[in-house]
Formats: C-alpha cells, sequence, structure tokens
C-alpha cells in the first residue's frame, strides 16, 4: 500500500518522532511505500516549554520525510491537503497527542477525505490533555471527524475517547522502542556516562508536572532519613545488616517549566548528595546508555494515559515502580516485572525499597516473557484491522 504517516519526525526530536519513524520502518518492512509528512513549524515558541524543538542529528537515510507543515497557518493546511487529496494515499497514519494540533490536522485531514478513497487512522496519544486548555473540547471534536478509526495504547485513552466518538477503535499496546540500540553492561554504560558505582535508580524523560518528580523527590528524603537512623542503630549494635539500601536518584530528562521549583525543593529537602541531575535533551545515542546504567526504572506519575519510558525499559529489561495512575499498571503487573504504589511519597520509598529487597535478577525471566507482547508487527496489524472495519 501507498502509506502516509503524519505527526512529528527528524527534523523534530523527542518521542513522538522517534515512534513515527519506528513505526515508518516497520511498514517499510512489511513491503509498504511510506512517506513522512512532518512539521516544519510544530509549536510557536511561546507554547514550547524545553530549549529547542529540533534535532542535531542527521536525517534518517532510510525515510522519505517531507518537512512541510505549517501547525499556525490555515493556507499552509490546505495546501498539504490538496497535495495529500491528489496523491491519494491508501492509508493515512495520523498521531494525536495535544488539542492544539486539532484545527491544523483536521483541515488537512477533510482535504484529503475529498478523494473518497484514503482511510485514516488516529494513534491517540492522549484524548484529553493532561494540561487542560479553553477549547480544548471543540478542537478534538473537529480533529475527530473525518478519520475513520482510532489505536489507542492504554484503557484510559480508550475510555476517554469513548467520550467523544463510537468509530472503531482497538487497543495495541506501546511497541518496545527497539531503535535506540542493544542494552551494554551496567559497568560500560557508567563508565560512558561518568557515574559512579553502587546502587542507582532512573528517572528518565522530560520533566513535567504530572510525571511526579517532586514526590520521587520527597521519597528519596524518606529513604535519607531512614537510612541515617538505620545506620546509627546499626552502629550501636555494631551490626549493619539490616540497613536498607540508598541509592542515588538519577534524573536524566530536560525541564518543561518549573525549573525553579525543584531546585528550591531539592535545597529545602537537603538531597544535592543523594542525586545525579542530567538535566538536558537526552540525544538518542545515549538513550542506551542511561537505560543500561541504572538499576530500576521510576515513574512517580501523579496523572498518565500510557508512558514511552515503560516500552524503553522493557526493552533494555530493567525493572519499574510505576504509581496507579491511568494505563501504568496494565503495562506493568505487580511483583512481576516491577512494583506498583500509589502516587505518594511514602509509597514512592516503600516500592523503591521493595525493589531492591527483591533485586534485579528476581524480574528479569517476567520482563523476557512480558516484552514479547510488545512487537511492531502486533502494532501495524492493530492499524490493518482497524483500517479493513472503517
Amino acid at each position: 500500500m501507498n502509506i502516509v504517516v503524519i505527526g512529528p519526525a527528524h527534523p523534530l526530536r523527542g518521542g513522538l518522532a522517534s515512534f513515527d519513524e519506528r513505526l515508518s520502518r516497520q511498514f517499510i518492512a512489511e513491503g509498504h511505500q511510506v512517506t513522512l509528512y512532518t512539521f516544519s513549524l510544530q509549536y510557536p515558541g511561546f507554547l514550547f516549554p524545553g530549549t529547542t524543538q529540533y534535532s542535531s542529528a542527521p536525517k534518517p537515510a532510510d525515510l522519505d520525510i517531507r518537512v512541510c507543515i505549517n501547525s499556525i497557518n490555515p493556507l499552509n493546511w490546505r495546501k498539504v491537503g490538496h497535495a495529500l487529496r491528489e496523491e491519494k494515499p491508501d492509508l493515512i497514519v495520523i498521531r494525536y497527542w495535544i488539542p492544539f494540533m486539532g484545527a491544523c490536522q483536521g483541515m488537512i485531514l477533510r482535504q484529503v477525505k475529498k478523494n473518497k478513497h484514503t482511510k485514516v487512522v488516529c494513534i491517540v496519544d492522549n484524548m484529553i490533555p493532561h494540561e487542560k486548555r479553553p477549547g480544548d473540547g471543540l478542537l478534538t471534536r473537529y480533529f475527530l471527524k473525518p478519520v475513520d478509526g482510532f489505536i489507542t495504547m492504554s484503557e484510559k485513552v480508550q475510555q476517554d475517547l469513548r467520550l467523544f466518538t463510537n468509530k472503531p477503535g482497538k487497543l495495541v499496546v506501546h511497541p518496545l522502542f527497539d531503535n535506540f540500540g542493544a542494552a551494554v553492561s551496567k559497568q560500560e554504560a557508567r563508565a560512558a556516562l561518568k557515574l559512579p558505582a553502587g546502587p542507582i535508580i532512573l528517572f528518565f524523560g522530560f520533566i513535567r508536572k504530572y510525571k511526579g518528580l517532586d514526590l520521587l523527590l520527597k521519597a528519596m528524603k524518606i529513604l535519607m532519613d531512614r537510612h541515617q537512623l538505620e545506620s546509627q542503630a546499626g552502629a550501636a549494635r555494631n551490626d549493619n545488616s539490616q540497613i536498607a539500601v540508598l541509592p542515588k536518584l538519577l534524573v536524566a530528562g530536560e525541564f518543561y517549566g518549573g525549573k525553579e521549583e525543584y531546585e528550591e525543593l531539592i535545597e529545602s529537602l537537603g538531597l544535592a548528595r543523594a542525586l545525579i541531575l542530567r538535566t538536558n535533551f537526552i540525544a538518542d545515542s545515549e538513550v542506551r546508555q542511561y537505560l543500561s546504567a541504572c538499576d530500576f526504572v521510576i515513574q512517580p506519575y501523579r496523572d498518565a494515559t500510557q508512558s514511552g519510558v515503560t516500552p524503553l525499559a522493557y526493552h533494555f529489561e530493567k525493572p519499574m515502580l510505576v504509581t496507579n495512575v491511568g494505563g501504568l499498571p496494565d503495562l506493568v503487573p505487580n511483583e512481576k516485572v516491577g512494583v506498583v504504589v500509589e502516587p505518594d511519597p511514602q509509597a514512592i520509598a516503600a516500592g523503591i525499597d521493595k525493589l531492591y529487597r527483591m533485586g534485579e535478577a528476581y524480574f528479569l525471566p517476567y520482563l523476557h516473557e512480558e516484552k514479547k507482547k510488545y512487537s511492531w508487527a502486533n502494532f501495524t496489524a492493530g492499524i490493518f484491522e482497524i483500517m479493513r472495519q472503517a
């Protein structure tokens, strides 16, 4: 088939771009012709909280990427939609992750559907945004009308979808992010990143309020205080056998707002010696080093649909702590591939302690087996199933 993928891709950076490029490669591997349509302007500068929207990596040589969509120019939307209408792809796969894109993408698809040929399947990352703004519902409904069917990656988003439409929809779990290379040994990864020996837990990805880093920082304070008390008691007894592990927390990812608040919290809690802060954007080439370097991946989210960090952890076979919100518990069977706790500092601290008491080796057989569900072939099969139903 002739397939067009509409969404972030090079020269844009981040998880959505990585996903779209990996999905395109899967379609190509299955024998389809694929073109990626991405943004010449994704967000106006005032709406983007990071340092830059653009990657410094070279353009992927194996992908046909057309950088042509301006998210704020209606004349551009009509032009792109008209070009796609004339091209008559058999299938358009489009991302929906934020209502801001609803007007742009909705108008493009309206133009395309005039050809009476192209089917449109939407991959929904969020139907209801984490950070809500006036007009979200109107923009979402405008976008939905020309779409034929939907893929969601968590039960929570599937339920949210049904608040807006009864068109065909299918839940297919987020595939593994296997495009960052194979794992390396913990020792090699730490040497490459100049990390110390000893226990290390990882918070990975863009730092946003809903991801709960502040809850994790407060949990680290609880662990520090308890460790100090246990150490003092052990020294008095001349017995250190019962002292719980105190890991360092490696925070790897760029601040998307609130940097000063986190810095003040770290200072007020006296956490500096327990943290390793790498709060710059993590390039794709470094991802496997960070995931390989840690003992466990911690996702202390306040709110979630699904998380791209979870399939990363699966790929690198790292046990996880996730909070009991959104679709996270569905993806992380408790006490098999990790632990599920409430989004509360005390519970998170207890969960981290539990991970170390159970040990990395306990989780590995479950991780190895569970990750088999997360194939890209399964994901594309779900897209084609929805296409046939539409």
